[in-house]
């Protein structure tokens, strides 16, 4: 009922995203998410990577379409497995991918350490058509603050470019 109704929203970060991906046939528009399973890597990877967002109807990440930002990750089991490779297309198709992995020439990799978990396309996040409900691997809540980054451009300030997704949400 709670992801039935339509003043409802909901964010899935790391084993949240894992865990509404499983719920995948109880979530309207959730139907092409993919199961989250161990990283081709077989390890634990956690460090600081690139992503890309590209344009989606997520509210949390409403006027962030085009953005580059280094996030954290820190996951096992983060690569995603779609059921179908059709439905990696029909996700990037529908515009429901809301990050990817990038290399350091800004272009979406498969490639290790890049891309640490080695998930297709570089896909780490998804919503769902109507963008309440969004999932993903990374972690913006770790580094929200600029304080939390090695290096940052002067205009951010005190707060870095992930903190828009949770005024967003707000």
């Amino acid at each position: 009922a709670f992801f039935e109704r339509k003043d409802t929203f909901a964010l899935g970060v790391c084993n949240g995203c894992q865990m509404m991906s499983n719920l995948h046939d109880i979530i309207p528009g959730a139907e092409m998410w993919p199961h989250f399973v161990k990283n081709s890597s077989e390890q634990f990877e956690s460090r600081l990577v690139m992503v890309q967002i590209p344009e989606n109807p997520s509210m949390f990440l409403t006027g962030m379409n085009g953005s580059h930002l280094p996030v954290v990750v820190a996951h096992g089991e983060g690569r995603a497995e779609f059921r179908d490779i059709a439905h990696a297309q029909q996700a990037i198709l529908n515009k429901q991918v809301v990050m990817c992995f990038e290399d350091n020439h800004g272009e979406l990799t498969d490639t290790y350490p890049y891309n640490p978990n080695g998930s297709s396309l570089g896909i780490t996040g998804l919503t769902t058509p109507d963008g309440r409900f969004t999932i993903m691997m990374p972690h913006p809540e770790r580094i929200f603050r600029t304080v939390a980054n090695s290096w940052h451009p002067e205009e951010w300030g005190e707060d870095s470019a992930w903190m828009r997704m949770f005024r967003n949400a707000r």
